[in-house]
């Protein structure tokens, strides 16, 4: 169905983990949909993060319940396309998973809201001894991982503009004038 679509353009399409993942290796699409109700798709969405760097997961097929959504997004998923969505609102999704927006339902938002309430009441303590925050602490560990401040912003679902303001904050409060140095010196502190 997306085929008929002018402004999307399919490049690939598989029947089996094995398959998709191979695809995905590939071809290195910038999108790939997933029937996350196949008995491997959310294993696919997580081995997809790996093949196919800097690729978006748009989920196909999901029941609005709340373990489900979180379970996506956990996993790593931009997108969200319900089961009885149409194929117009299916192509809105993709366009904007494409554009870097996260594209769900108003009652996929709700369960994911939800789940970052239940999260931030087992929040670690705000700064550790570095100054550092849990967030910054996770930024610089991606770094330290070799990972753009892109890759950092989709592995994470937030914005490449909040990364880069987590990645200047980090070498203001480590004292160090870029990205290696701050690397470097999270390194030395867990041999510590």
């Amino acid at each position: 169905m997306l085929r008929l679509e002018p402004t999307v353009d399919v490049v690939g399409l598989a029947a089996d983990t094995a398959a998709a993942i191979t695809l995905a290796s590939d071809l290195q699409p910038d999108i790939v949909c997933v029937d996350v109700t196949m008995p491997d798709g959310l294993l696919i969405v997580r081995r997809l993060g790996t093949v196919a760097r800097g690729c978006s997961v748009v989920a196909l097929g999901i029941a609005e319940t709340d373990r489900d959504v979180v379970a996506c997004a956990e996993a790593g998923v931009a997108g969200f396309i319900t089961r009885d969505q149409s194929l117009s609102e299916a192509v809105s999704v993709v366009q904007g998973v494409a554009r870097g927006e996260l594209a769900c339902s108003a009652r996929t938002a709700a369960a994911l809201l939800r789940r970052v309430a239940v999260l931030s009441t087992q929040r670690e303590p705000a700064a550790a001894p570095d100054g550092l925050t849990p967030r910054e602490r996770e930024i610089v560990e991606l770094i330290a991982l070799g990972r753009s401040n892109k890759q950092i912003a989709r592995e994470l679902c937030i914005e490449l503009s909040t990364v880069k303001n987590h990645v200047h904050h980090v070498l203001e409060k480590l004292g160090v004038p870029g990205r290696a140095e701050a690397a470097t010196r999270l390194r030395a502190q867990a041999r510590e």
